[in-house]
């Protein structure tokens, strides 16, 4: 009978160095599902998403590309919080049939580990929590995060904050960890070590 493969749940703040962790993942044999990636995906130019997005919310929100305009919408959230609701009831249901697509075919190939990469995975509730058999969260201090994205994206302190307000606080992630992996004051090859003691645990 063949196993069924371990399905975990990955999750962090913006800034936390999920994607590095996610990245040690797979260079440990696991399959990365990264929902961030898809939803990117079907709102660039040409994406699954943007003939709904055009019709709901108008050619303002689309580039001259054809692109999602995500400056555009992020200030239309910022100031009509409904939108962000309407904009997630056309992109979910994209995300959700890829993923499908891309377990179904992972565990074809005989994965052993399937890592759903979901951002907002607590924010999700309990949808997302019931398809995985376990969550880890990468944690670092707020100070930490907003330093790392101040760092790498040009963003201003307070654009920072104001996305952070919009996701899980620190402690709503930790209350939903099976794993934690703290992401702070370490370098990169402590982190590989943590990432590592955390496969050997799943006994794969």
């Amino acid at each position: 009978m063949t196993r069924k493969p371990f399905r975990l749940g990955l999750t962090g703040g913006i800034g936390s160095g999920k994607s590095t962790v996610a990245n040690f993942l797979a260079e440990a044999g696991a399959a990365i599902l990264d929902a961030d990636a898809i939803s990117r995906s079907v709102t660039q130019a040409g994406g699954r998403a943007i003939p709904a997005i055009l019709a709901e919310f108008g050619p303002s929100m689309i580039t001259p590309e054809g692109a999602l305009n995500r400056d555009a919408m992020r200030a239309l959230v910022f100031s009509k919080p409904d939108s962000k609701r309407q904009l997630e009831a056309i992109i979910h249901p994209l995300v959700g049939q890829i993923l499908q697509a891309q377990t179904e075919t992972a565990i074809a190939q005989g994965q052993s580990c399937l890592v759903f990469d979901v951002p907002l995975l607590v924010e999700s509730g309990e949808r997302w929590r019931r398809q995985v058999d376990a969550v880890c969260v990468v944690d670092c201090q707020t100070e930490t995060q907003i330093q790392r994205v101040m760092a790498r994206s040009g963003l201003s302190r307070a654009e920072i904050e104001r996305i952070m307000a919009q996701q899980a606080t620190r402690a709503q992630r930790l209350a939903c960890a099976d794993f934690v992996i703290l992401n702070d004051g370490i370098d990169l090859a402590q982190l590989k070590q943590r990432v590592h003691e955390m496969w050997l645990s799943f006994g794969l």
